[in-house]
């Protein structure tokens, strides 16, 4: 009789049962290399020793020597900067960190670095050591496409948190150091340190603390100048240029009455100040790397070359020195809770970001019309701009703004720090919707208590007590919501948490329009927006065919959702052709008119993905749109009260 196989038996022959599970057999986890040493409030024994030569241009290299004082032999971790204030993220280059050496009393120390935490370094100090001697280097990027360049032929900018190692197990503030820095012979530079001696070429300044040092970078140039914008104040405000050419450094009558307006707004709407000096760095290059970074007595800002020559022209960006300069107020003096960390390894978190960021952009917005770095109608072509990009926000439905705080820590892997599709990833709408957010506040406090009271004074409350300190005061959401309510009584909690938890659709617009304007489109292009376009030589389309063109006539930038992105179309597509013509922007833009006759055809893009090319028909019909902020008659102009020179 044939034997009959079953297919469930076919089956069990074919793959056979595996063997019992024994407790042996599974496989165990590595074990984590030893915890790093919290850091604690006591002080460091002796002073850390800092040398740094920014003298190699070619190669844009600095080059660093540190004695770090040690108290006796045993086991001991080196920390790189990794989680950066004003970053707001673990943004610190270890990539760029190379080349270390250490030894003691002459002798080579062997080091490891940690397998989990790649900024830390393990040593085991020998016995008779009184300090570790380090040699490395911070290599810069040579070009932008590697990274931020720190060093050109003109400018250095020395970012002390990328030339040097700290001892783990100390609160930052707690660690001293003496630093040095050698800068190319006749060059000039700005910073809050205090010089102690300078020689052969060398400048020396005096002791602070590590946190002071990270906080207190250096802009030095071959064509340097120093403005005082305070004359003959005890507590000095000076503004320290550099410059990729001499001929940029002239600055005009109205460029420097605004610039010597700024502390006096910023005095009148906080009512206190807390620094001892303050310096603003001011890089003019097309060369140096992107910097925009607030510190407690100094702020970095890097801008287009013209920021000064070209001042009745370019307008974009103007709000950069206002914004970081505030920070010392708003984020410096006073910091989130969340955002404070005893080191610079311990991990940060973002979540009142849209105070910290968000409230700072408003004052910044605000404070260029008050001081005269836009005019009244520019600041609020400026807020138009902004309104109507968050008010298309097609993110909103999926991420609240809340969510959005996190980014900073999200990006960190992203070269630039932006992904392709920020109009549905929200990328840093805490910044600009906060704006939105808080001149909502600002007018519903005006209205309710029919003027007596504003966001001003809730400003002068938070950011201007402890007058001339400058310790850092931490808070929360409801220390937040307490002085609100300290100023007018209101359901604060709700207010906020609706705005930064909702998905709209559209954005908090109510300040625009209790300010007494409404948002609306044109087919024409304000002054601020074309000025906006004109330096960065690009062409806009955002509200219209949703996308942004280049330079080199490749789309910077396509909203989600928009005729673009219904078309295909992506960043990096490159459009050849509009209508089988080459392409310019004005064509594309006589195009959006025409098609917005009756009857009108599609336009007909041919464009260019890698090597593929196509033509594309884009079946929009809605004409050009351009934002605008239109009076509304009859209504209190609050906002212009807003913008308006405080007395």
């Amino acid at each position: 009789m044939k034997k009959v196989i079953l297919p469930s038996l076919l089956l069990s022959l074919a793959c056979p049962a595996p063997p019992a599970a024994h407790a042996g057999d599974v496989h165990q986890p590595a074990p984590m290399p030893p915890a790093i040493e919290a850091p604690r409030d006591v002080a460091y024994a002796g002073t850390v020793r800092l040398w740094v030569d920014a003298t190699d241009l070619d190669r844009k290299i600095f080059r660093v020597r540190e004695s770090i004082p040690v108290a006796g032999p045993g086991a001991a971790t080196l920390l790189y900067p990794k989680w950066l204030p004003g970053d707001h993220g673990p943004t610190g280059p270890i990539g760029e960190f190379a080349g270390l050496v250490i030894t003691a009393s002459g002798r080579p120390v062997e080091w490891t670095r940690d397998t989990v935490e790649m900024t830390a370094f393990r040593v085991m100090v020998p016995q008779g050591a009184t300090a570790l001697d380090l040699e490395f280097q911070c290599l810069s990027p040579v070009e932008a496409r590697a990274g931020s360049v720190a060093i050109t032929p003109e400018i250095v900018n020395l970012e002390w948190n990328t030339v040097v190692l700290y001892p783990a197990g100390y609160y930052a503030s707690r660690i001293q150091v003496e630093p040095s820095v050698r800068l190319p012979d006749g060059w000039g530079f700005g910073t809050a340190l205090e010089t102690a001696s300078s020689s052969g070429g060398t400048t020396h300044f005096k002791v602070v603390s590590l946190d002071t040092l990270v906080d207190s970078p250096i802009f030095a140039g071959r064509y340097y100048r120093q403005v005082d914008l305070d004359p003959g104040a005890a507590v000095p405000v000076r503004l320290n240029v550099v410059a990729d050419e001499p001929g940029l450094l002239e600055i005009g009558p109205e460029a420097l009455a605004a610039l010597r307006a700024l502390p006096q707004q910023a005095y009148k709407l906080f009512g206190a100040r807390h620094y001892d000096h303050y310096d603003i760095l001011l890089a003019l290059s097309d060369n140096l790397g992107a910097a925009s970074l607030e510190h407690h007595r100094s702020s970095e800002n890097v801008t287009v070359p013209t920021f000064f020559t070209a001042w009745g022209k370019v307008v974009i960006g103007r709000d950069l020195v206002p914004h970081e300069y505030l920070h010392s107020w708003n984020g410096k003096f006073r910091r989130p809770a969340d955002l404070w960390t005893p080191d610079f390894n311990v991990p940060m978190r973002d979540s009142l970001l849209w105070v910290y960021e968000g409230q700072t952009d408003y004052w910044g917005k605000m404070m260029t019309a008050r001081t005269g770095f836009l005019s009244k109608q520019q600041a609020l072509d400026l807020l138009a701009w902004e309104a109507a990009t968050f008010d298309n926000r097609p993110g909103r439905s999926w991420r609240p703004l809340q969510d959005t705080t996190n980014e900073p820590i999200l990006t960190t892997a992203q070269s630039n720090g932006l992904g392709l599709w920020g109009s549905w990833q929200r990328q840093g709408d805490f910044y600009w919707e906060g704006v939105l957010i808080w001149l909502d506040a600002d007018t519903l406090i005006r209205t309710r208590t029919q003027g007596r009271k504003s966001l001003d004074d809730f400003a002068r409350a938070f950011f201007g007590v402890d007058d001339g300190s400058y310790a850092t005061l931490t808070y929360t959401f409801d220390d937040v919501v307490k002085t609100l309510n300290d100023v007018m009584p209101y359901d604060w909690a709700a207010f906020l948490r609706a705005r930064l938890d909702g998905h709209g659709p559209g954005a908090p617009l109510d300040g625009l329009t209790r300010g007494g304007y409404r948002l609306v489109y044109t087919d024409k292009e304000s002054d601020f927006y074309h000025s906006a376009e004109a330096p960065r030589k690009i062409d806009d389309f955002t509200f219209s065919l949703g996308f942004v063109v280049d330079k080199e006539s490749a789309l910077a930038e396509v909203v989600w959702n928009s005729p673009a992105f219904a078309a295909g179309l992506t960043v990096g597509t490159q459009i050849i052709a509009v209508n089988g013509f080459a392409y310019e922007g004005d064509r594309l833009r006589d195009s959006v008119r025409d098609a917005a006759k009756a009857g009108a055809a599609p336009i007909l893009l041919l464009v260019r993905k890698g090597n593929r090319y196509s033509t594309v028909s884009m079946d929009y019909h809605g004409g050009l749109r351009y934002p605008h902020l239109q009076r509304i008659a009859g209504s209190p102009a609050l906002l212009d009260d807003i913008l308006a020179p405080r007395k």
